[in-house]
Parts: C-alpha cells; sequence; structure tokens
C-alpha cells in the first residue's frame, strides 16, 4: 500500500473506530504527522484522562501503553508494537524494588514513568523528568529512593535538600552521548546553545545551556532569540522543533542519539493495530490499582 493510502486508511480506521494516536516526540516522522496528539510522557498522561476516544492507539514503547491503560481502564489501549520495550524500565523489577525498600524503611519511593506497571505500583508517587524535582520536593520525607534513572535522580539532587538513593539504572540512547561529542558540536557551532536532556550523563549536563524534558525543549527553541540549538535527546525531536521553528537550525549532539525502541512502530504497524487490535496492552486489576495512586499522585503535584 502506498503511504498517502495508508495514511489515508489510517484516518479512515481511526474515525470508524473512535480512536485517538497518541505519540511519543521521539517517535518516527510518519507517525507524529499522523497523530492526533504528540509529546513528552506527561503531557500524554494528561491526554489520556481527558480523550473521550474509545480507543488509544499509544505509539512509544511498552511502559507508556501501559500507564494509558492504568488511567483508563475502560478504553481499549493499542500499541502497535509490542516489542517496543524500554531498556532503562527493564533494569528494574517490582521484586528487587520491594528488597531495595526494605533495606530504607523511613524512605519514600519517587518512581520515574519509564519504569513498568508493577515498579509503579511499588513506588509512592511517580514522576517525569519535567516534574521531578517538584514532585521529589513535594514529599514530606527527607531520604527519597529515586529509581530507575540515576542520572534524572542525580540532576535532581542538585536542587533539594533531601537525601537521594539511587538506583544504577540509566537510558542507553542517552547515556551513548558523551562530553567528547558536545564539546566538538559546540566548536563546530558556536553560536548555538545546547540543551539537552536530563537523562544524559552529569559530565554532558554541565556542558549545557539549558536542561529540560522535551516539552522544555520546545518552549525554550520557541522563546529563545538564538537561532542555532545543539539538542541533546533522541532524533525524534528534530520533525517538530524544525517544524515549528521554521527560521531556526537545529543540531543533533551526536548521530548515536536513536533509539531503537521507539523505532519500531510505523505506519503499517499502526494501521494493523486499529485494523485488527494489534496489540492490547492490559494490566491486572490489583496491579493498577496501585500504579494508578503513583500516577494520580504525580498529576495533583503537576
Amino acid at each position: 500500500m502506498l503511504e498517502l493510502d495508508l495514511k489515508s486508511e489510517i484516518i479512515r480506521l481511526k474515525t470508524a473506530r473512535k480512536a485517538a494516536i497518541l505519540a511519543h516526540n521521539y517517535q518516527i516522522e510518519d507517525i507524529q504527522s499522523i497523530a492526533d496528539h504528540v509529546g513528552d510522557s506527561l503531557e500524554l498522561s494528561r491526554l489520556a484522562t481527558t480523550i473521550e476516544s474509545e480507543v488509544i492507539v499509544f505509539c512509544g514503547v511498552h511502559f507508556m501503553a501501559e500507564s494509558a491503560a492504568i488511567l483508563n481502564p475502560h478504553k481499549k489501549v493499542l500499541l502497535p508494537d509490542l516489542n517496543a520495550g524500554c531498556p532503562m524500565a527493564e533494569m528494574i523489577t517490582a521484586e528487587a524494588l520491594r528488597q531495595f525498600k526494605a533495606k530504607y524503611p523511613e524512605a519514600a519511593v519517587v518512581c520515574y514513568v519509564n519504569s513498568s506497571a508493577e515498579v509503579k505500583a511499588e513506588s509512592d508517587i511517580c514522576c517525569t523528568s519535567s516534574n521531578a524535582v517538584k514532585v521529589v520536593n513535594s514529599l514530606p520525607q527527607k531520604q527519597i529512593i529515586f529509581v530507575p534513572d540515576k542520572h534524572l535522580g542525580r540532576y535532581v539532587s542538585s536542587f533539594t535538600d533531601k537525601e537521594i538513593i539511587l538506583w544504577e539504572g540509566f537510558c542507553p540512547t542517552h547515556a551513548r552521548l558523551t562530553r567528547e561529542e558536545v564539546l566538538k558540536m559546540k566548536a563546530a557551532h558556536p553560536r548555538a546553545d545546547f540543551i539537552a536532556h536530563p537523562e544524559c550523563s552529569a559530565e554532558v549536563l554541565a556542558l549545557a545551556d539549558y536542561v529540560c524534558s522535551t516539552s522544555g525543549m520546545f518552549k525554550y527553541a520557541h522563546d529563545t532569540n538564538v537561532e542555532e540549538i545543539i539538542i541533546g535527546t533522541e532524533k525524534g525531536m528534530l520533525y517538530r522543533l524544525g517544524k515549528n521553528n521554521p527560521g531556526k537550525k537545529f543540531y543533533l549532539a551526536s548521530e548515536q542519539l536513536i533509539c531503537p525502541n521507539m523505532k519500531k512502530n510505523n505506519l503499517e504497524k499502526v494501521y494493523a493495530a486499529l485494523a485488527e487490535d494489534k496489540y492490547v496492552v492490559h494490566v491486572p486489576e490489583e496491579i493498577r490499582q496501585k500504579a494508578y495512586q503513583s500516577i494520580l499522585r504525580m498529576l495533583a503535584v503537576s
């Protein structure tokens, strides 16, 4: 099927099924172009609670579709590729977290949304990269277990007087960006600002003019007078940044900043999701209820 016909068929099926397509900022351009909503984890988590559609096609990775299912138990949530996982989320399990919590009985557990429903269910509150500092500082506990991203947790520790106990997880994609690559890009584009995602390493963040979530990057790019920006996050961001800011130039900090899992979804798989219910994401009710409370507390803070 030709690309234009495929897009037309997706739109037809979406309308017939009363469905909504949500896409993360890291998705391929074709998917972003046909999505009803494109955003980061927090934006899409909020949207999932207000969408009236009976079916949600979540173009992202598994934990994101799980979050949508947690928030919308009476809607059908579809993930176009079941193999679109998150290596960071797989670096922690519910059982491992329970054992870790036992070592710090006075600590609250703050769980980055890049985690499974089971891990969310074992946590006190969730957070995203855009609200992590606010979430941590909202808690009465002085000791915080932060899972699973050590880089985001270390970044948060710079903005709080609480003791942050880090889990040794990380995003393999952001971890590939090195200090040397950033310095090389800054030398090649001396008039450019460098903005970085807090999932990057501390030595990379130290070189940034601004550290923020993907939604923060869109705001920064729109508001700044700087005409050239080096982007320290996944390549998918360049599509919307360029589309929304036609007078500005954007450079990827490293060609290694490509998440293979985010790139697993494509138009053919979105079509199959709508046509054949591939693939329904289900969260057991007992786990869903506990995870829901963690997400709900986050949304209340945000």
